[in-house]
């Protein structure tokens, strides 16, 4: 955890990179080129070394940081140190950022449903002057939270509690658009998915910032539960889909992190809440839906869902023509195979918006990759008895395609779309297993810069 109070006792780290270690090593007293020694330690990031003092206790921390000095270089600290109030003691000054969001990155934990399970606190204290970490920290958190959530305590109903907290927190407006009240607005795709699940489908429309200031539109994928519906998933593929919903959590943690900054922005966050579920009611293959844009859609498997909630959200968006949209989903098994589980894969038609996202994500290590919107892979989405079908007559290129539809709804205006995993398949320092703010941390260093020109 961090704290910007100061606190007794603590415990100096004194950080060590590879290529400041031989001279480093020369420096120090016997004891400690033998404790150094012993240990192996070599200022690998994320290894460290104790020094204890003539009572045993621990007197100081040396600790490694690699080649680079990043957030991830600390962030297995606030897991494997003991037990202790710590604090960098010769860190540069533009480094207290990255130290403290890796820190606290690295120290989160999901214990919400383990009671009994009681997580020691390691606790990083910091100058006031870097308690602008905390915002970035705390809405990563937020959205880890989200996603590491059972489905049981996270069906549409219960995000929308959560949207509804943090519209609350920022003094937003908030409209819910609530089952059958979305068929009387056009919304037929978002009420079709959801309207097998005994938590009823909805749209959340959030608005904050002042209007005359430049029009950013968020969206998310709230997917709360994905069975796959009647095309019904295979038990291990339906045993993550918690995580189905981590788009409108990345959203919502985006939107969330706008807003404590209080960036010159007039933000709207829409996020498109169902559960896929199987039921007598649970629309079929073959169906046709009449979209928002008017657009018709013929259902070519029902486990292809996100892409028809989000293209009614992405036309009502469209229709204030803002500067930017950004939607996040997790909405392909096929961007995983093209960059794997820790990676954003992303969409963009703006170039210049594409590079400047991907520059950010490379700086604060949240990666992104764009990939192709390939146009000719459109004539695969063609329908016999629509004007398009929700999946393509060919397997290849799937996130492309899924891309390529969302593309469909939103004119020729400047758009950027993720396809995320939101969820670490394996620890990483500063990167616990479960939910995670993929492309988020990169797309707010983005809209920071272009919007705030």
């Amino acid at each position: 955890m961090l704290s910007f109070e100061p606190a007794l006792n603590v415990i100096p780290i004194e950080l060590v990179s590879r290529k400041e270690f031989p001279n480093w090593l020369k420096s120090q007293s016997l004891k400690v080129k033998n404790l150094v020694k012993r240990a192996d330690f070599s200022a690998a990031a994320n290894r460290y070394v104790e020094i204890a003092d003539d009572n045993g206790c621990v007197e100081r921390i040396i600790a490694g940081t690699g080649n680079n000095l990043t957030h991830q270089s600390v962030g297995a600290l606030p897991t494997t140190l003991p037990v202790g109030d710590y604090q960098f003691t010769n860190a540069p000054s533009e480094a207290a950022y990255n130290l403290g969001l890796g820190w606290g990155l690295g120290a989160y934990r999901f214990s919400d449903y383990k009671p009994n399970q009681k997580h020691a606190p390691r606790t990083l204290h910091m100058d006031p002057s870097h308690g602008a970490v905390s915002d970035e920290v705390e809405t990563v958190a937020l959205v880890r939270d989200l996603i590491n959530t059972p489905a049981s305590d996270m069906l549409p109903h219960h995000l929308e509690a959560a949207v509804r907290k943090v519209a609350t927190k920022h003094d937003a407006e908030l409209e819910v658009t609530l089952d059958k009240a979305l068929l009387k607005k056009g919304f037929r795709t978002i009420y079709t998915v959801g309207q097998a699940s005994q938590s009823e489908p909805r749209l959340m429309d959030l608005r904050w910032g002042d209007a005359a200031h430049p029009k950013l539109t968020i969206l998310g994928k709230g997917v709360c539960f994905d069975s796959g519906g009647l095309d019904l998933k295979s038990a291990s593929n339906m045993r993550s889909m918690k995580k189905d919903m981590g788009g409108a959590a990345t959203a919502l943690g985006l939107a969330d992190l706008i807003m404590r900054r209080q960036l010159p922005i007039r933000l709207r966050l829409l996020i498109p809440a169902v559960e896929n579920a199987v039921g007598g009611n649970a629309y079929r293959p073959g169906d046709v839906i009449r979209t928002y844009k008017g657009l018709t859609v013929e259902i070519g498997n029902t486990d292809a869902e996100g892409r028809l909630i989000l293209c009614d959200a992405l036309a009502l968006a469209a229709e204030e023509k803002p500067r930017l949209m950004i939607d996040f989903a997790t909405l392909t098994g096929a961007a995983r195979s093209a960059v794997g589980t820790e990676i954003a894969a992303m969409f963009a038609n703006q170039d210049d918006v594409a590079e400047g996202i991907a520059l950010q994500g490379s700086n604060c290590l949240d990666p992104v990759w764009r990939m192709p919107l390939h146009r000719s892979y459109r004539a695969g989405l063609r329908s016999p008895v629509a004007d398009l079908c929700n999946i393509a007559t060919f397997p290849e290129g799937g996130a492309i395609t899924a891309a390529l539809f969302l593309e469909s709804f939103i004119g020729k205006l400047p758009w950027v779309h993720f396809d995320i995993n939101a969820f670490n398949a394996k620890s990483r320092p500063g990167h616990p297993v479960g939910g995670e703010a993929m492309g988020m941390r990169a797309t707010y260093r983005y809209i920071d810069q272009a919007f705030s020109a």
